[in-house]
C-alpha cells in the first residue's frame, strides 16, 4: 500500500488518542545503561501515541500540534542523552573504535543498540514511502541530531571523519575492472583513464547534471577509484553533453541539488546531504585512506575542475575542493541555497576562506551570480578561457599538476587552509542545521512551488 493510500485509510476511521501529551521527561543519571533504558521506555510510549494518530497528511490541526509536541519532547531527551553519552555510544557502535562504519550503517546500528535514539529501518521506510517531503514527520532530524553530537565529540568525531575517508565497498569491488579496462560507466558518472589523468564526467544529461542520491554515490565511487589507481596522477572533473532541450549537445558542469526530488522526498539527509560533504568533497581535499600505506596513510592527488555553462550549488562547492579550476568565458557560478532555505554544505566555510566575508555574503545570502569574466570570480577559478580552448587548457593544467612536488605541497596548503578539526566543528553544526532546514516550513513551501511551476526548464533542478 502506498504512503498516499495509507494516509487516506488512516484518516477514514475515527482515532481515539490522548488530547495532550503528559508523559514526564525522565531525568538522566549519567549512567549509560540506566539512561538508555529511560530513553527506550520514554520513546516507546511516545511512539505508541504517534502510532495511534493518522499519518501526517490526514491529521487535523489539533492532532498535528500533539504530534509536534511528542516529537519535540523526544528530541530534547535524545539531545540530552547524547550530550552525556555520545562518546560511549560511538565506542559501542564501533567495537571500541576498532571498526569503521559508514554514516548509514551508524544510524541503523544506533537504532538497534540504543532503541529510541535514531529512527529504525521500518520508520525510515515509512518516511520514504511518503509522496512528498511535506508528508514526512522529519525523522531525519533525529539522524542529524545524532551526528551533531558524535562529530562534536573530541574522540568519536575524529574517528568518524577518518572512517569516512576510506574507499567505499563499491569502489573496492570495481577497482580490478577499472585497472583492466581503464573506463567505467557508473550511471551518472563516467570514469576514464587517459594517459596519467582520470577523467570523471558527470552525465546526468536529462537533468543538467542535477545532484541526486545516485550521483552522490557514483561520484564518491569515481573519486575513490581515481585515487586508488596507481597509474593516475591527476583527476579531472567535467560535465558531459546534455540531452536537455535547452542545452542539447552542450556541456554543463552541474545544476546543483535536484529540487523536484527534494519536493518528492527523494533526497536523503544521510546518503546525500551529509555524505556529499564528508565523502567525495572531503576526499578531493584529503585523499583516500588506505590500510598499510606509507609514509602517508592517505593517498592524495591533485584535481582539476572544468566548468562549462554553469556550476550551481553543489557544483560550485566542488570548485572549493580542487586545486585548479578552468572556466569557459561564458560560464557562471552560484549558490542559491539561501533562496531555497537550506545550507550550501561547506560553502559557508570554504568560500569565506577563499573570497572573504563580504563577497561570500553576497553569493550565499543574496544569491549573487559570479560570471567567469568578473574580477571577483578569480576567487573561485584560476583560468577563464574561450569555450573552444577548454580541452587544451585542461590538458595543460594536467601537465602542470602531474609533478611529484605537487602532492606534498597541496597537502601542506590544505593543512594550513582547512585543519581537520576546524572542518569537523563546522560539520557538527551543519549536521543539525541542515537536518532542521530540510523540514522547515519555508523550504517545503519553496520546493512545493518550484515543483508546481510552469517552467519546464526549471523542473530539471538547480539548487544547492
Amino acid at each position: 500500500m502506498s504512503g498516499t493510500e495509507e494516509a487516506g485509510r488512516t484518516t477514514a476511521r475515527p482515532v481515539a488518542v490522548a488530547a495532550h501529551w503528559s508523559a514526564r521527561t525522565p531525568v538522566l543519571s549519567g549512567s549509560l545503561l540506566a539512561d538508555a533504558g529511560a530513553l527506550r521506555t520514554y520513546t516507546a510510549e511516545a511512539e505508541k501515541l504517534l502510532g495511534d494518530l493518522p499519518a501526517k497528511p490526514g491529521r487535523d490541526p489539533g492532532q498535528q500540534q500533539l504530534a509536534t509536541e511528542v516529537i519535540d519532547d523526544q528530541r530534547r531527551l535524545r539531545s540530552a542523552f547524547l550530550e552525556l553519552h555520545a562518546e560511549r555510544v560511538y565506542e559501542e557502535l564501533t567495537g571500541g573504535l576498532r571498526e569503521h562504519r559508514t554514516l548509514s550503517e551508524l544510524v541503523t546500528a544506533a537504532s538497534e543498540a540504543f532503541p529510541g535514539l535514531t529512527p529504525t529501518e521500518t520508520q525510515m521506510a515509512a518516511e520514504r514511502a511518503c509522496a512528498t517531503q511535506a508528508d514526512k514527520d522529519g525523522r531525519e532530524i533525529d539522524q542529524g541530531l545524532f551526528f551533531h553530537w558524535v562529530l562534536r565529540s573530541p574522540q568519536a568525531g575524529p574517528h568518524l571523519m577518518q572512517a569516512l575517508l576510506r574507499p567505499t565497498r563499491r569502489a573496492r569491488s570495481l577497482l580490478g575492472e577499472f585497472d583492466r579496462t581503464g573506463s567505467l560507466d557508473l550511471g551518472t558518472v563516467r570514469l576514464e583513464r587517459v594517459d596519467r589523468a582520470a577523467h570523471l564526467t558527470l552525465c546526468n544529461g536529462r537533468f543538467l547534471n542535477a545532484e541526486d542520491n545516485q550521483l552522490v554515490d557514483d561520484l564518491e565511487t569515481a573519486v575513490d577509484l581515481a585515487l586508488l589507481d596507481d597509474r593516475v596522477e591527476v583527476g579531472v572533473l567535467r560535465g558531459g553533453k546534455m540531452t536537455h532541450p535547452r542545452y542539447q549537445g552542450r556541456r554543463v558542469f552541474c545544476a546543483g541539488i535536484n529540487l523536484v526530488d527534494l519536493h518528492q522526498g527523494r533526497i536523503s539527509f544521510v546518503d546525500f546531504l551529509l555524505r556529499r560533504e564528508l565523502g567525495h568533497l572531503h576526499k578531493l581535499i584529503r585523499g583516500v585512506r588506505v590500510d598499510g600505506a606509507w609514509p602517508r596513510a592517505l593517498v592524495e592527488k591533485p584535481w582539476v575542475a572544468a566548468v562549462d555553462s554553469f556550476a550551481i550549488g553543489g557544483g560550485m562547492q566542488v570548485l572549493f575542493a580542487v586545486d585548479h579550476v578552468v572556466a569557459a568565458a561564458d560560464s557562471y557560478f552560484s549558490l542559491p541555497a539561501a533562496q531555497e532555505g537550506i545550507v550550501p554544505g561547506m560553502a559557508n566555510l570554504r568560500l569565506t576562506a577563499l573570497a572573504g566575508g563580504r563577497l561570500s555574503r553576497q553569493v550565499i545570502l543574496s544569491g549573487r551570480k559570479l560570471w567567469a569574466r568578473e574580477p571577483e570570480a578569480g576567487a573561485v577559478c584560476d583560468e577563464v578561457v574561450d569555450p573552444k580552448m577548454m580541452d587544451a587548457s585542461i590538458e595543460a593544467a594536467v601537465a602542470r599538476l602531474a609533478s611529484p612536488a605537487v602532492v606534498p605541497n597541496r597537502h601542506m596548503i590544505n593543512v594550513a587552509e582547512e585543519p581537520v578539526d576546524h572542518l569537523r566543528a563546522y560539520a557538527a553544526e551543519f549536521a543539525l542545521e541542515q537536518a532542521l532546514r530540510l523540514y522547515s516550513a519555508d523550504v517545503i513551501d519553496k520546493v512545493d512551488r518550484f515543483s508546481a511551476g510552469t517552467s519546464r526548464e526549471r523542473r530539471t533542478g538547480s539548487g544547492s
